[in-house]
């Protein structure tokens, strides 16, 4: 069994919280994942749960499989593999045990991004009048592009918990006919995938919240406490499958940063963190509490400062209080770190910008002797950026290694 850590005051009262909703607002360094893994023991070891009546989730396998260990070297045993899961193979195992026999009668697949793309083209290119699309779009229907805007519309409207005939209203109401075409696609694309007993990434999360709710009782009698990593990122389908599993007042704590949401190609909208309070009220009625973890860990007072001046000109607005939300923003740095230095660069092109990135890493290793393996460069996007990146790095003499979680989707399967 590893020992416990020391913690400071705010993730004492995190570990500490009695029941129902809690929000933890948690910046870069200030031990997110250790406030999570020592309420999730303090839950099975000082409060006797169950380990299968608690639920963790995230959003990478990778992420998933950490907490797990952790948890399980913090108990000094291993855990039900159901304790820690993404959302998507969480969501899978709903739809899979709750639905009926005949409608997947083959092992229920999940549709990659590339698969999925397969499908839509497929439609789109051997039945181009299956559906009557405006007439300003009938030229483009069947090319890449088409496709490419018909996967990001329909993924938009199931992660917003749109059917095909919701979406068709939508279209309706606000006179664009593109999202009525669209709506009849979605109904036919649902019909090849039901025949194909297959789901993708986007309807998963969907048909897991409607079989949830179908069952809500059961569920929730068997997750009495459920936790959530990287809140920020959950979109409108995933909170909608929490309110089923742990709305109403239930003990629900979720952890999350608002200024570091990533997954918006995907749906993820911040506002589903700022909103928490509101959206998950304590049973009495009274917005969730809200604590912000204020002491960082990974970095000096310069670095601290900088990252808040940044963070401070992003606009928010929601139920979170304002004194608490800059308090979560005004992290104390730890005295023991380096200051650490900042520096802004602009360059002409991204050619002259990635050969002077090499430059400034080779130099820190030749004349600092610092490590690679200590070096880090961290892109906006990483399918346009870092293809060429790399490739300017490593003609520059610098050994490169793309973090898993940067690697293109269509790569990727789905759990």
């Amino acid at each position: 069994m590893v020992a416990a850590p020391s913690l400071d005051a705010e993730q004492r009262r995190v570990v500490e919280h009695e029941g129902g909703p809690l929000l933890v607002l948690a910046g870069p360094g200030t031990g997110k994942t250790t406030t999570l893994v020592e309420a999730i023991v303090d839950r099975i070891e000082g409060r006797g749960a169950d380990p299968e009546s608690v639920l963790a989730l995230t959003f990478s396998r990778k992420a998933a499989e950490q907490l797990r260990d952790r948890v399980s070297a913090r108990l000094g045993r291993t855990t039900s593999s159901t304790l820690c899961a993404t959302f998507h193979s969480f969501a899978y195992g709903l739809v899979r045990r709750f639905s009926p026999p005949e409608l997947y009668a083959e092992p229920l697949r999940l549709l990659s991004a590339a698969e999925q793309d397969v499908v839509l083209q497929q439609l789109l290119t051997d039945a181009p009048e299956s559906v009557r699309w405006p007439d300003g779009f009938r030229g483009a229907v069947g090319t890449r592009g088409f496709a490419r805007e018909v996967h990001d519309t329909l993924a938009r409207a199931r992660e917003r918990g749109l059917d095909p005939a919701g979406l068709r209203a939508v279209g309706e109401r606000s006179g664009h006919p593109e999202l009525v075409a669209a709506g009849w696609f979605l109904e036919q694309y649902h019909e090849v995938l039901d025949a194909e007993g297959a789901l993708d990434y986007a309807d998963l999360i969907r048909r897991a919240a409607r079989v949830a709710d179908d069952h809500r009782d059961e569920l929730r009698r068997r997750y009495q406490h459920v936790f959530v990593d990287e809140y920020q990122d959950t979109d409108p389908s995933q909170v909608e499958l929490l309110r089923v599993l742990a709305g109403d007042g239930r003990n629900l704590v979720v952890v999350g940063d608002p200024d570091q949401s990533i997954y918006g190609f995907r749906g993820a909208e911040v506002r589903g963190i700022l909103d928490f309070p509101a959206v998950f009220p304590r049973a009495d009625g009274a917005p969730a509490p809200v604590v912000p973890l204020r002491t960082t860990r990974r970095f000096g007072a310069r670095m601290a400062a900088a990252t808040s001046r940044i963070a401070s000109a992003i606009a928010v607005s929601g139920s979170i209080d304002a004194d608490t939300f800059r308090a979560f923003r005004s992290p104390w740095p730890d005295p023991q770190a380096p200051s650490g230095r900042v520096e802004v660069h602009t360059h002409d092109t991204a050619r002259a910008e990635s050969e002077h990135i090499g430059d400034l890493l080779r130099r820190a290793h030749l004349e600092d002797d610092v490590p690679w393996s200590r070096m880090a460069v961290l892109v906006r996007s990483g399918r346009s950026t870092i293809p060429p990146l790399r490739r300017a790095l490593v003609a520059a003499g610098v050994p490169v290694e793309v973090a898993a979680d940067d690697t293109p989707l269509v790569r990727e399967p789905s759990l």
